[in-house]
């Protein structure tokens, strides 16, 4: 069956692999920069759009430079709330029924701003967006993924667990180490993972993008990682595909930005489409709206046009995004249950 753009953007769908300092809207990064009397390279949102979308074939470290531009408008409360009420709201508009939203709030602090100020204004703006979007007959929750990064130091990153430990039932549902894989890994952080591990606090990790499978294989045996952020080099490793598929560990899917970082050449050599026919369970994700210049819903198109996956391999992959989602059984229940009703009654009307 083919997939058409209508039934992608009303399918039901979760993003888990998203980061808020990655996906400001151009327009609303100027309209900052300006009111905090920031230079940037562009003046309009247009060509601001442009320069901060990392070309092609580009190296991941080279891709996270982009990074330092964003975060020059993110350290004060008015800018983190604004930028995470429009990024719930701009997910909304896609039918996107649950988000994770990841960040370092070490990153926001360069101004002074106290780390607790730095989740509140950002629960803030989350909150408020579910509630405009509920107003309007829509429905959207949201939670936070706090980041560590790899390349700081373990002091920093324990740190910075136990943050995440601090807000894991006030909306926070996770952790992560995010950041340059290559000579960075997980062993370094054991301290942090295992903290939040112990604390009960899932932890989903990036691997298997900036390095081989090797940086999977530490995740999930040293990481206690119940989800693998990309896991785009996992098929270099077959005994540890099967180890995943298996375990049914998640691999979060960006398929552009796998492009963008070189990982792949094309979106059409991603191994995502084996990893479908092989078992492995998989999500789509947009890694970062600005930098890729993409949306959910433009990555499961690619992935229909580029990778040949069909409606109901796509029904599976967006169904999966809530059953692995960082959220409490009730919700869980919820959302699955709400996602097989669409499925039916879009099924009844063909």
């Amino acid at each position: 069956m083919e997939a058409d753009g209508s039934f992608i953007n009303d399918l039901p769908k979760a993003e888990l692999h998203v980061h808020l300092d990655g996906s400001l809207r151009a327009s609303t990064m100027l309209e900052l920069a300006t009111e905090r009397e920031v230079v940037l390279p562009a003046f309009s949102p247009e060509t601001l759009a442009a320069y901060m979308a990392v070309p092609d074939a580009s190296s991941l470290e080279s891709y996270l430079e982009r990074f330092e531009l964003t975060l020059l408008v993110m350290q004060d409360a008015a800018a983190l709330e604004r930028i995470a009420y429009e990024l719930v709201i701009d997910h909304a508009a896609e039918n996107v029924r649950w988000l994770e939203l990841r960040f370092c709030p070490q990153l926001n602090r360069r101004k002074g701003l106290k780390a607790d100020d730095i989740l509140d204004a950002t629960l803030r703006g989350m909150r408020a967006a579910e509630a405009d979007v509920a107003e309007f007959g829509g429905e959207i929750r949201s939670a936070i993924i706090v980041c560590g990064l790899r390349s700081h130091p373990p002091s920093v990153t324990s740190e910075t667990a136990e943050l995440a430990i601090a807000y894991a039932k006030s909306g926070v549902c996770g952790f992560d180490l995010a950041g340059a894989e290559a000579g960075n890994p997980i062993l370094e952080h054991r301290d942090a993972v295992d903290r939040v591990h112990k604390a009960g606090l899932p932890i989903t990790l990036h691997a298997g993008e900036g390095f081989g499978p090797e940086s999977i294989r530490q995740a999930l045996e040293f990481g206690h990682a119940r989800r693998i952020g990309h896991g785009t080099r996992l098929f270099e490793d077959p005994d540890l595909l099967q180890l995943v598929r298996e375990q049914l560990i998640p691999l979060e899917v960006c398929l552009t930005s796998n492009v963008q970082t070189g990982v792949v050449r094309n979106i059409a050599e991603h191994p995502a489409k084996l990893y479908v026919s092989t078992g492995v369970p998989i999500s789509l994700s947009t890694d970062n709206r600005l930098m890729s210049a993409v949306t959910l819903t433009e990555e499961y198109t690619r992935a229909k046009h580029a990778l040949g996956i069909t409606k109901t391999e796509l029904t599976t992959i967006a169904r999966t995004g809530f059953e692995h989602a960082f959220m409490d059984p009730a919700t869980r229940s919820n959302l699955l249950h709400q996602f097989d009703k669409h499925v039916r009654d879009a099924r009844n009307q063909e």
